[in-house]
C-alpha cells in the first residue's frame, strides 16, 4: 500500500512532462517534438476547470475591485515575456500574443471598450498597429491638406509595448462553503501611447502614461489561456497555464478602484498627487476584504 502514493506521484510528474515537451526525448527529427499520439491527446485535458455554480442566495457578501498588474515587477514577468518569439516558436508566447492571436482568429469574441462590458468591439474596431506621424508629415498636411503615408511610421503593437494589465474581479463570501473566494471577470492590456512610441523606442525608461486598449471578458478567454503554457523558471518540464496563473492570482497587483457610491471613482480621483497615500488607500481596501472573512469567524 505504501508504494501506491509513490506510483501516483510518479504518474503525476510524467503527465506534466508530456504536456511540457511532448516527445522531446523520443523525437527522431525536430519536427516530431510536440507531436502527441492518440493516447497523449486523450490523457491531456485541454479544457479549463469549470467554475462551480454559485446561486445569488449563497453570496453573503461581495465587493468588485479593479487592479493593475505592473509588468515592470519581477514577479509579473511571466505575463510580459517573451517579447520576441522569432527564436522560440509558438510554444512560448506572452500573454499579449495569446490574446492578440485568439482575437485575430476569432476564438475570443467577447471584447469590449469599457470595463463594464457594455460596448462590444468587432475585430475591425481593434487596431493592432501604431501609426506615428512625424512632425514633417504634420507640416506637409497643414500645407497640402493630405497625409503623406511615406512620412508616417507604422509599428506593430508587440508585447514589449504592453506595460500593464488591468483586471476586474469580484471577491465574495460563499455562505454555503463558508469561505472567501475570488472570480476574475475581465482583463485589459495597457500599452504605450502612440504619440510617445518613438520616444519609448529610443529610451525605454521614458515616463509615459499608458492607455487602455480593450477589455476581454475573461470566461470567454479561459479555453485559449488554458491551452497556452507559461514558462516555469524553476522547472521547465512542469509549466502552468495562463488560466491557472490568473485564477490562482499568481501575480502582484495594486487596487486602483473599487465599486462605491461615488460612481466607482478611482483612488487617484480623491487622493491626488500623493503616491504614498494612494498606496495606503489601496492596502486599506485589501484589508477590508481580508478582514471580512476573519471577522465572520471571530464574531
Amino acid at each position: 500500500m505504501r508504494s501506491l502514493p509513490i506510483l501516483l506521484l510518479f504518474y503525476f510528474l510524467i503527465s506534466f512532462k508530456l504536456e511540457a515537451q511532448a516527445n522531446l526525448l523520443n523525437a527522431r527529427v525536430p519536427q516530431d517534438v510536440g507531436r502527441l499520439n492518440e493516447q497523449q491527446i486523450k490523457a491531456n485535458n485541454v479544457e479549463p476547470l469549470k467554475y462551480g455554480f454559485v446561486d445569488d442566495r449563497d453570496v453573503l457578501w461581495s465587493k468588485t475591485v479593479w487592479e493593475i498588474i505592473d509588468l515592470d515587477e519581477r514577479v509579473n514577468f511571466p505575463y510580459y515575456y517573451p517579447t520576441e518569439t522569432d527564436n522560440l516558436g509558438l510554444d512560448r508566447l506572452s500573454l499579449w500574443d495569446v490574446l492578440k492571436n485568439a482575437i485575430t482568429s476569432g476564438e475570443i469574441k467577447e471584447v469590449y471598450d469599457d470595463p463594464y462590458f457594455r460596448t462590444k468591439l468587432l475585430y475591425e474596431d481593434i487596431n493592432f498597429t501604431y501609426s506615428d506621424t512625424t512632425d514633417f508629415a504634420k507640416e506637409r498636411f497643414e500645407q497640402t491638406g493630405v497625409w503623406d503615408k511615406t512620412l508616417i511610421n507604422d509599428y506593430k503593437l508587440s508585447a514589449k509595448y504592453v506595460r500593464q494589465y488591468k483586471i476586474k474581479g469580484t471577491w465574495y463570501v460563499d455562505k454555503r462553503l463558508g469561505e472567501l473566494k475570488y472570480r476574475l471577470l475581465g482583463i485589459c492590456p495597457v500599452a504605450i501611447q502612440p504619440s510617445n512610441l518613438s520616444k519609448f523606442i529610443s529610451d525605454p525608461d521614458t515616463n509615459d502614461t499608458p492607455v487602455d486598449l480593450f477589455w476581454v471578458w475573461f470566461p470567454d478567454a479561459r479555453t485559449v489561456l488554458n491551452r497556452q503554457k507559461v514558462f516555469n523558471t524553476r522547472n521547465s518540464s512542469q509549466p502552468v497555464t495562463f488560466d491557472h496563473m490568473l485564477n490562482s492570482r499568481r501575480f502582484n497587483a495594486l487596487i486602483y478602484k473599487e465599486e462605491n457610491i461615488y460612481e466607482d471613482r478611482e483612488i487617484n480621483k480623491y487622493i491626488q498627487k500623493d503616491a504614498l497615500k494612494s498606496l495606503l488607500e489601496s492596502e486599506r481596501i485589501k484589508s477590508v476584504i481580508r478582514d471580512f472573512e476573519q471577522d465572520m469567524w471571530n464574531n
